[in-house]
């Protein structure tokens, strides 16, 4: 029996409301005029499907990540998965190994790979640098690990190396200054590199995103290399580089440019490890194989990319809904269409450094509406998970209050049904 593939349009408008690491933004509030996301059955989505959890070991979810229970049973689900799919390799017919050899160059595999542990986090969250630290000491000290990928440029990685050796803090200081007005300036995230330093002290890490703090940090390094007669070094080549890119990035505002980028950039460290295990932590944003990018949705996010690139070897897992375990402000009333809800309120959101038209949002969760809610047209706007300050689950009901920068507010309802956009799940927009 074929699966069935069902064709969703969607019309996106002023739903993703997300910044990165250097706190630029994703996706801008104006339309996309139709998305086309697709629901069915995806090859590496095989195993999700086919294979049957068991009590020691996977943990298989209905999104598009793979999530697993223990480090050893992500490995060895991981490394088994990745047999199989050489096993049915080898039963190709030559015009499709001719086919395959024609594709794009990321889809030609090392001869030599080992496992690439993605983790999806929201920025700065204390709850997620937790878990992230918990699963590279594990990797580290369990596993043999010693390389980290993370979603910074190659300079400033580089500059972390060189303060992992160091007797002071002297270099993360200075880091820490530069990071000012990004998310990265939290003291959450400076300790969460000192843990790495006193317990994990022979971590390598490798940063691949374009050059932020092109002019403050990445300056200073190919200063630091000039006087010590290094021009001619890779380094050099590499600091100069990440420069350029970045140079572009927020010349442009090229979000596509950029996930292209992370993708290449992590393709350039990954293989030069010679098939050594690596974690990775990045926006979840740039972690879900399955999703487009987030400034246009038009090219595979990082994460996809990879994927197409290593196949099962890329196993990632979100993190964000971790920091997003939190308890309801207060308890509201809400009335609509002549009946009250009890709504549990979770706080605002402030929008105006992102969208200037935009003072803050405000959320509710409607509690025991969804049947009343259910069969409510949907307008065909969307707003992923990602962008609730609290967590969400099917058969939920949302109201969410925007006030403009003039004052006025506009309320949306939005409702949960278990569907999604571009690999992430999604709450809807209904017209009660």
């Amino acid at each position: 029996m074929q699966p069935t593939i069902l064709h969703m349009k969607y019309l996106i408008t002023k739903t993703l409301f997300v910044t990165d690491l250097d706190g630029t933004l994703l996706r801008d509030d104006k339309p996309v005029s139709h998305f086309q996301a697709e629901k069915g059955i995806q090859p590496q989505l095989f195993a999700q499907k086919y294979l049957k959890p068991n009590k020691g070991g996977v943990k298989m979810q209905k999104t598009t990540e793979y999530v697993f229970r223990t480090r050893r049973a992500r490995i060895a689900a991981a490394l088994l998965f990745t047999a199989c799919v050489l096993a049915f390799s080898k039963n190709c017919t030559a015009a499709e190994q001719s086919a395959e050899q024609s594709t794009d160059r990321q889809t030609e595999q090392p001869a030599s790979q080992g496992q690439i542990f993605l983790y999806g986090e929201e920025h700065s969250s204390e709850k997620v640098l937790e878990r992230e630290l918990q699963l590279w000491t594990e990797y580290y000290h369990e596993d043999g690990m010693r390389d980290l990928f993370v979603e910074l440029p190659y300079y400033t990685a580089e500059y972390l190396n060189l303060w992992m050796q160091a007797e002071d803090d002297a270099i993360l200081d200075e880091l820490y200054q530069d990071w000012t007005g990004t998310l990265s300036h939290s003291e959450e995230v400076k300790e969460f590199y000192r843990d790495i330093k006193d317990t994990c002290p022979d971590t390598v890490f490798h940063g691949t995103d374009v050059g932020h703090q092109y002019q403050t940090t990445g300056a200073r390094y190919l200063k630091e290399l000039k006087e010590n007669g290094q021009e001619a070094s890779a380094k050099y080549q590499l600091a100069s580089e990440a420069i350029e890119q970045g140079t572009w990035y927020y010349q442009h505002s090229d979000g596509v440019y950029r996930e292209n980028t992370m993708a290449e950039n992590f393709i350039r460290e990954y293989d030069a490890l010679n098939g050594a295990s690596i974690m990775g932590i990045y926006g979840s944003a740039h972690t879900n194989p399955e999703a487009m990018d987030y400034s246009t949705g038009t090219v595979p996010c990082m994460a996809g990319q990879l994927h197409a690139r290593y196949g099962a070897a890329v196993v990632s897992e979100n993190l964000s809904p971790l920091a997003k375990e939190i308890e309801a402000l207060r308890k509201d009333c809400i009335e609509i269409a002549g009946k009250e809800y009890e709504a549990l309120y979770f706080g605002k959101t402030d929008l105006s450094a992102i969208f200037p038209q935009y003072k803050c949002r405000e959320f509710w969760r409607l509690e025991d509406a969804y049947e009343d809610f259910k069969n409510l047209e949907s307008t065909g706007n969307v707003l992923p998970y990602d962008n609730y300050p609290m967590t969400v689950e099917t058969g939920q009901v949302f109201v969410i209050d925007y006030t403009l920068a003039n004052d006025m507010v506009v309320r949306e309802y939005y409702r949960s049904d278990g569907t999604t956009w571009q690999g992430s799940l999604t709450t809807i927009q209904i017209v009660p």
